[in-house]
């Protein structure tokens, strides 16, 4: 399906691109920061299950609505937007007391690995630059004479998200780490901290231009 030289010019280029800090990796930080390596652990494979989708969706087709459709994009962008505001006002208004429960309090209630994992893959799909991307970057690999286009599309992404996983991966642990050095993982901070990365990634994206 690929030549040896198409092949190591993508994961070159790849590699180079996911290694540029940008929004997935302050997504990253902020999970890992607020709920440790494992809930890093989650964000990062709902961030690269968000890749596939994107990757997929630009072998059939679906991703050049994006790029001709100022509607499309303008629904898209601002759909995702109020999406990472709404999560951001959310974590600081949930973020635990500073000060001790009383002992009959009940614990605080923790974000499910589902619904870290669920809403990672939502701020991944609901950003339509990242459907630009896949649609700007992947053709450029992709040889039409070999048929299965859409194949060829998902085989790409899923190599990009492999070394997007393993970068997150990495990153998860160490903030993991560096996280518990500070209080453990339920600290106000680390909420408020989540809370102004997610809004910041939201007014961020609605204010990029196609």
């Amino acid at each position: 399906m690929f030549d040896a030289a198409t092949l190591a010019a993508y994961l070159v280029a790849a590699a180079v691109l996911v290694f540029i800090p940008g929004p997935g990796t302050a997504w990253i930080v902020a999970q890992s920061a607020a709920g440790g390596t494992a809930r890093g652990i989650q964000a990062a494979f709902g961030l690269e299950t968000a890749t596939l989708i994107h990757a997929l969706a630009a072998g059939l087709g679906l991703s050049a609505l994006l790029a001709t459709s100022a509607l499309a994009f303008e629904v898209l962008k601002y759909a995702g937007a109020a999406y990472l505001i709404w999560l951001g006002i959310k974590a600081w208004r949930s973020g635990p007391a500073a000060t001790a429960p009383a002992a009959d309090a009940p614990p605080p209630a923790r974000i499910s690995a589902r619904q870290v994992y669920l809403r990672s893959v939502m701020t991944g799909v609901l950003n339509p630059k990242v459907a630009l991307f896949f649609l700007a970057f992947l053709p450029q690999f992709v040889h039409p004479e070999r048929g299965m286009v859409w194949l060829q599309f998902l085989v790409l992404g899923a190599l990009l998200s492999l070394i997007g996983l393993s970068n997150s991966l990495i990153l998860s642990f160490a903030v993991g780490r560096f996280g518990r050095r500070f209080g453990g993982g339920g600290g106000r901070w680390k909420e408020r901290l989540t809370g102004s990365v997610f809004i910041a990634l939201g007014l961020r994206l609605a204010v990029q231009q196609r």
